[in-house]
């Protein structure tokens, strides 16, 4: 089981205008692969969102920090912004990949700009902010997060395929 860290990017809901759905959805849906050891909701600022997973990353030991909000184009939106301000390097299949199976349902989903990367050795993923999006876009890498974890934190170290 590895540690994870949920960060919901949200204005409203850091000042408790709004119920973080999206957020409890990611929780449901890891159950199998983690742990959530740290939950939180920010501000849609980029300076508290890249602290924040700093933090977890640097700090707590969480192994996968999944974002959730802040991924689209309104002035707000600025989670990947914060993201590849602390990653040391992306991983550009997990992004793409999401985009590639939500175009299947909508074409606004050419219009996010999530990304992913490690810093360290966690991996850190940005996710919409909808629950629908969050169900979706998990769907599509938890198949890989489990190797892809394992590879990362040295609990594994064979990438070849039986």
């Amino acid at each position: 089981m590895f540690r994870v860290g949920i960060i919901t990017a949200s204005d409203k809901g850091s000042r408790g205008e709004r119920e973080d759905i999206s957020g409890q959805t990611i929780a449901d849906m890891i159950k199998d692969i983690g742990e959530v050891c740290q939950y939180v909701i920010v501000p849609d600022d980029e300076r508290a969102l890249s602290a924040t997973m700093k933090h977890m990353a640097d700090n707590q030991g969480i192994d996968l920090i999944l974002t959730t909000g802040g991924t689209g184009l309104s002035p707000r939106d600025v989670t990947p912004d914060a993201t590849l301000a602390v990653i040391d390097k992306i991983v550009p299949g997990i992004a793409e990949a999401m985009r590639a199976e939500s175009l299947k349902k909508t074409s606004r989903a050419m219009l996010s700009r999530a990304v992913a990367g490690v810093r360290g050795r966690t991996l850190i993923i940005n996710l919409p902010g909808s629950p629908k999006g969050v169900r979706e876009c998990l769907e599509v890498v938890l198949p890989a997060l489990d190797h892809g974890l394992a590879i990362m934190t040295g609990k594994a170290s064979e990438c070849g395929q039986k």
